[in-house]
Parts: C-alpha cells; sequence; structure tokens
C-alpha cells in the first residue's frame, strides 16, 4: 500500500534560511534522504515527503530543526551529525531533537581537548566514555565509523592534560589487510607506521600537530606495535590497544598483563573484520568469554545505528550484517 506523503511548509517564506536549510544544489536535502531513504520534493518554502511512515515523520522533525538553525549557514559536518542524533534519540521520545541533542551533551562526561563541543553523539558512545572514565579496562567492540578509537584517543588526552597519568601508550597488532609487511619499503618503524596512521591523526585532531609533536619528543606519547611490549610493565599510563581483533588469544593476555599501577587500558575492535589467518582464533573474540564476569573491566558493544560517518555507511553496514545473516542460514 503506498503511503500518504507528509506536507510541512515554512511559513512565512525567507529565502535565506531555506537556502541555508537545502545546501547548495540541495546537498543537505539529499543527506536527508540518503541517511533517511525517504525522497523529499521541494516548491518554494513548501516541501513533501515520501516514504514509509515513521520515516517521513522522522524526517519532517528533522527538517523542522534543521530550519531552526538555518539563520546561519549549516555545514555538511553539521547535517550529518544531526541526522545521526535524529536516529539515536533519548529515552524521552517526545522531545525535539535539538533537546535530545542537549540531553547528550549534559550526560556525556566533559573532555579537555583542542576540539570543543566533543561529546557522545549516541547513547553508547555516552556510555562508553562514562565507561572509559569509571573503569580500568573498557573494551569497545563494533563496526567501523562508532568512534570507538576517537573516544579512546580523546580520553586519553583528556586524562593527559588532567594529569591522570604520565604518559600514553597507543598500540596496534601489525596485521595487513591482504598484503605483506615484506613488500612495503624501509625498515620496520618505517613499515609498521602506516598502520598507526589513524592513532597519529586522532592526535593531531585532538591536541593540534604541534602539541602532539613535542609530546613524541619528550617520550610523553608512544605509539608502537603490539609485538614491542611484551615483558614490559606499564604505570601511570593510559593505554590504547586499536584493532585487538587482530590480537591471538595469547597476544590479548600479554597485552592485558602489561597493566601496571595507576594505569587505564581501553580496547578496541570490529569482529567482523579480523585479518588473522582463517585457523587463528581472534583474542578479542574469546577475550568477551573469559572475562566477561569480571568486575572493573566494561564491555561496550556498538551497533550499526551508532555509526558516527556518512550517513551512507550506516546503510552499508546494515546491509553487510543481512548478508552474513543470510550466508548464515544458508539462504
Amino acid at each position: 500500500m503506498k503511503q500518504k506523503p507528509i506536507e510541512i511548509s515554512f511559513i512565512p517564506a525567507d529565502n535565506q534560511r531555506l537556502a541555508n536549510l537545502c545546501g547548495a544544489l540541495d546537498e543537505n536535502l539529499k543527506q536527508v534522504e540518503t541517511a533517511l531513504d525517504v525522497t523529499i520534493s521541494r516548491r518554494g518554502e513548501h516541501f513533501s515527503l515520501h516514504g514509509t511512515s515513521d520515516q517521513t515523520q522522522l524526517a519532517a522533525q528533522v527538517l523542522r530543526n534543521f530550519y531552526k538553525q538555518s539563520r546561519h549557514h549549516l555545514s555538511l559536518e553539521q547535517i550529518q551529525l544531526g541526522l545521526i542524533e535524529a536516529k539515536n534519540p533519548s529515552k524521552n521520545q517526545s522531545q525535539s531533537v535539538e533537546s535530545d541533542t542537549t540531553e547528550m551533551e549534559k550526560a556525556s562526561p566533559a573532555l579537555m581537548t583542542r576540539r570543543t563541543g566533543l561529546y557522545g553523539r549516541t547513547q553508547r558512545q555516552t556510555q562508553y566514555l562514562q565507561q572509559i572514565q569509571n573503569h580500568d579496562i573498557t573494551f569497545a567492540i563494533g563496526p567501523a565509523g562508532t568512534g570507538k578509537t576517537y573516544l579512546a584517543v580523546a580520553s586519553a588526552v583528556d586524562a593527559l592534560e588532567r594529569e591522570l597519568v604520565s604518559r600514553l601508550v597507543l598500540v596496534r597488532p601489525a596485521v595487513e589487510a591482504g598484503e605483506r609487511l615484506g613488500f612495503l619499503p624501509g625498515d620496520l618503524t618505517q613499515k609498521v607506521d602506516p598502520y598507526l596512521r589513524p592513532l597519529y591523526d586522532a592526535l593531531y585532531d585532538l591536541m593540534g600537530f604541534d602539541k602532539t609533536s613535542k609530546q613524541f619528543d619528550r617520550q610523553v606519547i608512544e605509539v608502537a606495535p603490539l609485538a614491542f611490549m611484551r615483558g614490559r610493565t606499564l604505570n601511570q599510563a593510559f593505554i590504547i590497544l586499536d584493532e585487538a581483533q587482530n590480537t591471538t588469544p595469547e597476544q590479548m593476555k600479554m597485552f592485558l598483563t602489561r597493566i601496571g599501577f595507576g594505569s587505564k587500558a581501553v580496547i578496541t575492535g570490529d569482529i567482523t573484520q579480523i585479518d588473522l589467518p582463517k585457523h587463528q582464533k581472534s583474542g578479542l573474540t574469546e577475550v568477551r568469554q573469559v572475562l566477561k564476569d569480571i568486575r572493573g573491566i566494561a564491555f561496550t558493544q556498538f551497533g550499526s545505528e551508532d555509526v558516527v560517518r556518512h550517513p551512507l555507511v550506516q546503510r552499508i553496514v546494515n546491509a553487510y550484517e543481512k548478508h552474513d545473516r543470510k550466508q548464515k542460514n544458508g539462504e
């Protein structure tokens, strides 16, 4: 049965605000269509929304909220983040999108970084930040784009700025996705560097290039391959193990037993993107069962609804999950 379209109008007409709402070449409207799977037809200040009832109602609410903000230019990032928050409302469903944003911002811990206005954009992201602050060891498992690594680095920078720790140690296993390290030019450090690049990028964004470089020079921040962790004890440190799905059970145990006094550790990974040999079990998959009942350890399981990237990324993740379920069911 064909759904009846929702009609909304912004009266009295304000051409400047309508231009800010729609974006250049209607780019903002296209973002709403992509994220919410609706079709938007526009004539002047009148908008017609086509799609399922729930999605068109949400799209109408989103457009009204963006129109309230349209006295000034709306950046593409503002639109995409607003759409993510609209799809992840707070528990009080009667609140507006704008109120939901305020509630999440209040609930999310305040972080001392160069990025102002940094807070959990979904309920799970807020929970994740709270768990990092309240637990010595936190695991974050979920698909790409859910903020697992970025929020962990932000929490680490915050702890360093508040002098809760004396150094940051950022760790990744050097496991290649379909390539071989030996084919890359340079010495071991140069070979491993591309695997650590996402951590560098997050640090530059959160601390600035100059400050990050100085902290590296002073060895306050250390970035290292997981293989270099054996035999070490890390005291008064904030330690992040990224891409943990590519650790073996033995490596995971080795890493967790490096944690010393006054230290905090965050382990992140996506168990749907394991690059280990097919016969090799992932340490991140095993650790959920081994440590699930230990007090002081927290687990956050992110889903596709927590993806904070281009609106299409969430739909791509959903499509792959649906495809994987069909394959498992033999369809």
